[in-house]
């Protein structure tokens, strides 16, 4: 049996066993970040201290920017690592495990007496955790890829998204219980501890995976010919030149979605509780979305599965501008939520069709850093809009935009599964 031969058998014989564990670790990652949403628990936690636009932005621009932007740069060093499982499980506790952990600290020293710094040691903390997740992102996106073969890979995103959101809407709602039952700052203290003990649980299952060890035929090249070398890289595939362009559009397209809780919160008076079982709602259609968006990538591909996001995405928007009261809400963030499933389960695994296996990490950086740099300014955009034009004319423009990156996933982009008998390259 020949290296090739002893590589697939190895994958076909743990692939059972990795399903399970990674299945376990996403699962429990979500449960436990249900108590530490950026879209929910985070926002609240922070209008405690303000309500100035662009700092509430600033929450936007850390979890888009964070997870997105620094790809790009370990993509170079994970695409010749043997073991890309080197980078979630032993960097990811220092850079995206740790920081979790320090929250709840963080609260019960600072929130009380020194307001102004528990802020500041938030958005440090908040900041640490999402640009090491980033850093990591692209490590365990190649370890899914080596582990997970491309036809079961819609059904693993959508399943382990699934059980991880259906625990996610108890856990949300465990949050209303916590912040509507426990007096400022407890009920954030109880969130955060619960988040960073499943959160080190998911670590331990992600320990467990069984990856055989691959040799990258590429040479070692440093980071200068690296980034000298991805113009080439981008000019030799139209299809997924225009895949970025329809990404970039699309993060402007969704620039308003951190501030549709402080939207409602602000127009129709709520307390903290009440304002967190909108998390609840948004798990809720998450988790019946991740379900079948799963099954269906598989199907009929992760194209059709970004193009419903984007849909949802629209009418998200579209019903926040005309809501005549707080109970739309539930169906705007039911909406919210098909979008973010969509875009978990197909923006993490279409960008992995575009290329062979010994350049995917570069594909996954580049998929990544340059929709994520658009994701870092959208949001403050966004803060200077509201403050210059209002929410609702800011939904406006954030739905003409999502209609703009319609179309163009729509009509612009190829499905790189269905071009694989021509060429994973063809435009």
């Amino acid at each position: 049996m020949n290296s090739a031969e002893q590589y697939n058998a190895d994958i076909q014989r743990h692939f059972k066993f990795n399903f399970t564990v990674n299945l376990l670790d996403v699962a429990t990652f979500m449960f436990g970040s249900s108590f530490i949403s950026s879209s929910g628990v985070l926002l609240i936690y922070v209008t405690h201290f303000t309500q100035n636009p662009l700092l509430i932005g600033l929450i936007s621009v850390i979890s888009t920017a964070g997870y997105l932007l620094p790809q790009l740069f370990t993509a170079n060093l994970v695409e010749r690592a043997p073991l890309k499982k080197f980078f979630p499980f032993v960097l990811g506790f220092f850079f995206e495990r740790i920081p979790v952990f320090l929250l709840a600290p963080a609260v019960f020293l600072l929130a009380v007496r020194y307001p102004s710094q528990a802020l500041w040691a938030f958005f440090l903390l908040f900041a640490w955790q999402t640009f090491g997740a980033g850093l990591l992102m692209v490590g365990w996106q190649d370890m899914i890829a080596k582990i997970i073969p491309v036809q079961s890979r819609g059904r693993f995103f959508g399943l382990s998204n699934f059980i991880g959101n259906s625990a996610g809407i108890l856990g949300a709602g465990a949050v209303s219980w916590l912040l509507a039952q426990n007096e400022f700052p407890w009920g954030f203290i109880w969130s955060f501890c619960i988040a960073s003990v499943f959160i080190f649980i998911s670590w331990v299952f992600l320990g467990l995976t069984r990856e055989p060890p691959t040799l990258s035929p590429k040479p070692v090249i440093s980071h200068r010919e690296y980034f000298k070398a991805l113009p080439a890289v981008l000019r030799s595939n139209l299809n997924f030149q225009r895949y970025l362009l329809t990404q970039i559009i699309s993060s402007f397209g969704a620039m308003a979605a951190g501030f549709l809780l402080v939207y409602a919160m602000q127009r129709w008076p709520m307390s903290d509780g009440q304002a967190a079982t909108y998390g609840v709602t948004l798990l809720i259609g998450q988790s019946l979305a991740n379900l079948f968006l799963g099954f269906l990538a598989d199907r009929k591909g992760h194209k059709l599965v970004l193009e419903i996001s984007i849909l949802a995405n629209i009418f998200c928007f579209i019903l926040a501008l005309f809501a005549p009261s707080a109970l739309w809400f539930y169906a705007i963030f039911i909406l919210r939520g098909v979008t973010l499933a969509g875009n978990f389960i197909s923006g993490l695994s279409l960008p992995l069709e575009f290329s062979e296996p010994q350049d995917r990490p570069t594909y996954i950086g580049l998929a990544s850093t340059l929709p994520g740099a658009a994701g870092a300014i959208s949001p403050f955009l966004a803060g200077i809009l509201a403050g210059l034009i209002g929410y609702p004319w800011l939904f406006a423009i954030t739905a003409a935009l999502a209609i703009l990156a319609f179309g163009m996933m729509k009509w612009l982009v190829r499905d790189p599964r269905h071009l694989t008998k021509e060429s994973p390259h063809a435009s």
